[in-house]
């Protein structure tokens, strides 16, 4: 199968709204404390036909790229990979310093692939979740391997 990451247009916003809508449920993240309008937001994109297969989002604050979410419907097939050199090299042409990524403590997939791609663990924000959970109370308590959801935690990767 042949992967070509795509920029996120406007003629295909809705289809990629639909797609976050089915993947996660909802077109708002939390992280540290704020609401994240996924509506709006800059990314990538891999589609297999017509069927979006691979999605990156993401915001630049200061001199910083910050993936807001990363969605493969196929794990181990380098989709992933893909879309964060993709982000790697926009933010290179940019002249950013670094990649961030925030995650939680219980998502340990996250965690190893980010490690796994140079990304170091840089701050952890303990016990945030609460905050989280007042402007989004649909965060479970904890994850099917129950693992307490609590804590994010940012790893950065240096240009």
């Amino acid at each position: 199968m042949s992967l070509n990451v795509k920029d996120i247009g406007l003629e295909e916003r809705e289809k990629i709204n639909n797609f976050v809508l089915k993947r996660w449920f909802s077109l708002e993240m939390i992280l540290r404390g704020k609401i994240v309008d996924l509506k709006d937001i800059n990314g990538f994109y891999i589609e297999n036909g017509n069927n979006i297969i691979g999605l990156i989002t993401y915001i630049i604050i200061d001199f910083s790229l910050e993936i807001i979410s990363l969605d493969s419907v196929y794990e181990n097939r380098g989709i992933g990979s893909l879309l964060v050199n993709k982000v790697k090299d926009f933010a290179t042409e940019c002249n950013l310093k670094n990649i961030i990524v925030i995650t939680t403590n219980d998502n340990l997939r996250a965690l190893g692939f980010y490690q796994k791609r140079g990304f170091i663990l840089n701050k952890v924000f303990f016990d945030s979740i609460k905050q989280a959970r007042k402007l989004k109370p649909e965060i479970p308590i904890k994850n099917e391997n129950g693992i307490l959801i609590r804590d994010e935690i940012e790893l950065k990767l240096s240009l």
